[in-house]
């Protein structure tokens, strides 16, 4: 089979800046793939859960597209990105040279080889333990005061070297800011995340 021939939905592709977690502040390439089952009712994109609403592009084509631009971080997001097999896409992207970085709910079985994987667990689908047992970073989006002990089973499932963040959802930054805070300074295994790339105004 030529690898390089799969397809992908893909909903959108972008060169930019890492706005969250661990990598903020890092060039990087985001390929947004369509399909989501996961369903978070705050989801900022909903347009990407129906995988077939998207045109789908081949991985000879998106590591194209990758190389057009100097950041060899490319970062694959969704949706929910493990709906599709990405062990062909994330080879062809090592063997160009490029770090590959997912962003996942964890709720499907982990494919391709990553160099940083990010786990947001949502409560709609639980995340499964193979994909927590390989996370880096562990993020939760902050909705409320409930999500700190949900945030805290989590952390309880991941490797003690998983990087952990929380994060504020975007609609409810004003309010939940200063509780996350407040939160982090009391147990600081924890970090701060901040979608920077929306104060920055980049996409």
């Amino acid at each position: 089979m030529d690898y390089q021939n799969v397809l992908l939905p893909v909903m959108e592709q972008f060169y930019t800046i890492q706005g969250e977690g661990y990598n903020t502040g890092r060039a990087a390439y985001f390929i947004r793939l369509g399909g989501c089952d996961v369903g978070c009712v705050w989801c900022d994109v909903k347009e990407s859960w129906d995988a077939d609403a998207h045109p789908r592009q081949s991985v000879a084509q998106l590591v194209e597209n990758v190389l057009a631009y100097p950041g060899r971080n490319v970062v694959i997001t969704g949706g929910e990105p493990l709906m599709h097999d990405l062990g062909p896409l994330t080879a062809a992207l090592r063997a160009v040279g490029c770090r590959t970085w997912i962003e996942t709910s964890g709720a499907h079985p982990l494919s391709g080889e990553w160099d940083w994987v990010c786990v947001s667990p949502k409560k709609f689908k639980a995340p499964l333990p193979e994909v927590l047992d390989a996370a880096h970073e562990l993020k939760i989006i902050v909705f409320n005061n409930s999500d700190f002990s949900w945030a805290e089973e989590h952390a309880a499932l991941v490797p003690a070297t998983t990087r952990l963040y929380l994060q504020p959802e975007w609609s409810r930054a004003a309010r939940m800011t200063p509780e996350l805070v407040d939160y982090v300074k009391q147990h600081p295994q924890w970090q701060v995340s901040l979608q920077t790339h929306k104060y920055l105004d980049i996409p």
